[in-house]
């Protein structure tokens, strides 16, 4: 009988910090909860973390670390805690005077043989990628947590970047808010020469109230199968999140990747 393929259940949500959007005029009326704390944040990510426990590594972007506007909790920890996480990663990219503590995380429930921080290029700074590395069945998996700038120049800088990273590795996931057309992103794997496996189901996820982009991505190797793949109706943000069901092959041994309880 043939032994079961070892799965991954993997989600990527842009968080705007626990800030319910559900309108344009919303970045304006509630443009003072990005600086200043507020009574509904902790509840709303109490929310998001129910929606986290299912999947089994999530990548997070604007996410605060601590500080004022987030009464100096540590919001990739508050959801790790929440959701059942026994581990997480972040990376803080910007702080503003101990109002905001603006960065990445990861949070999993899988044991890291290597956690990485990497500062993007750009000519503004303050955009990173945290990369994690995890073994499954003999296969040696790379998963790096990006969220790209809004300018084109250094996007494909920092796209350069990320497609280095990975092009290297037995077997990839790259998760994030890419701030393009997905397109932009397959020409950057596609020009290096690395092969990834395009994702036919990505689907709007920007703006959550009326979705036109497809900001938020997930891409895999092209040796990873993917099982299913959708966007998550979900409100706790400007964005909705996109999650992926992907199947690991068998590598030079069968022992599979143990969750942490």
């Amino acid at each position: 009988m043939e032994q079961q393929k070892q799965r991954l259940s993997l989600l990527s949500y842009n968080l705007q910090v626990g800030i319910n959007s559900s309108r344009y005029s919303d970045y304006i009326t509630q443009s003072w909860r990005h600086l200043f704390p507020d009574t509904d944040r902790n509840a709303n990510l109490s929310r998001a973390a129910n929606w986290l426990s299912e999947f089994d590594i999530v990548a997070l972007q604007e996410v605060d670390a601590g500080s004022l506007r987030s009464r100096y909790i540590n919001q990739i920890e508050f959801l790790a805690q929440k959701g059942g996480f026994p581990h997480f990663h972040q990376q803080q990219n910007r702080h503003f005077g101990g109002l905001t503590a603006h960065a990445n995380g990861v949070l999993t429930k899988y044991q890291s043989t290597q956690v990485k921080s990497h500062k993007l290029p750009g000519r503004i700074s303050g955009r990173g990628a945290i990369e994690i590395n995890i073994e499954s069945k003999g296969s040696k998996i790379k998963i790096i947590s990006v969220h790209l700038a809004l300018g084109q120049r250094a996007r494909t800088s920092q796209l350069e970047y990320i497609v280095n990273l990975v092009k290297n590795a037995d077997h990839f996931v790259i998760m994030g808010d890419m701030n393009c057309k997905k397109d932009t992103v397959y020409e950057a794997f596609k020009d290096a020469k690395i092969k990834a496996n395009r994702n036919p189901l990505i689907s709007p996820t920007y703006p959550r109230w009326n979705p036109k982009h497809c900001y938020d991505q997930i891409w895999i190797s092209e040796e990873l199968k993917i099982i299913n793949s959708k966007v998550l109706n979900l409100g706790v943000s400007d964005h909705l999140p996109i999650s992926m069901e992907i199947e690991i092959p068998f590598g030079q041994n069968n022992n599979s990747l143990k969750k942490v309880a």
